[in-house]
């Protein structure tokens, strides 16, 4: 089984920015990715950046040039830095630990923490 804890949501105005983390623990081994998806009410749940145990990331279009996922030295936790916030971009944020495949697809685990809630509005 797979643990993950995110932390770093809140509540922010358009044009700000958050730094969000997930502390990972289990059995993180038998993957060889990490991702984040958010998911507004009503809503389905999508996916926004992922990162291979390598580094290598590949983002939601409309991320793009605003957000920057990365890991620590220990990679057991994953970062999301959010610049340019935009109200459109109000959802809770869910890390997952999965798989990516040499075309850049990637497959979720079925494990998922509880999310951190991300807020923009003035």
């Amino acid at each position: 089984q797979v643990q993950l804890v995110e932390s770093g949501g809140g509540l922010v105005q358009p044009g700000g920015s958050l730094r969000l983390s997930c502390a990972a623990s289990g059995s993180i081994f038998a993957y060889n990715a990490m991702a984040w998806y958010r998911q507004a009410p009503g809503k389905q749940r999508e996916l926004v950046a992922s990162i291979t145990n390598g580094g290598i990331t590949n983002y939601e279009d409309s991320v793009k040039g605003r957000f920057t996922c990365s890991r620590d030295n220990a990679k057991n936790t994953v970062y999301l830095q959010m610049n340019s916030l935009k109200p459109e971009d109000t959802a809770r944020y869910y890390c997952n630990a999965g798989r990516t495949t040499s075309g850049g697809a990637y497959y979720f685990s079925p494990y998922w923490g509880q999310g951190t809630q991300v807020t923009v509005s003035s």
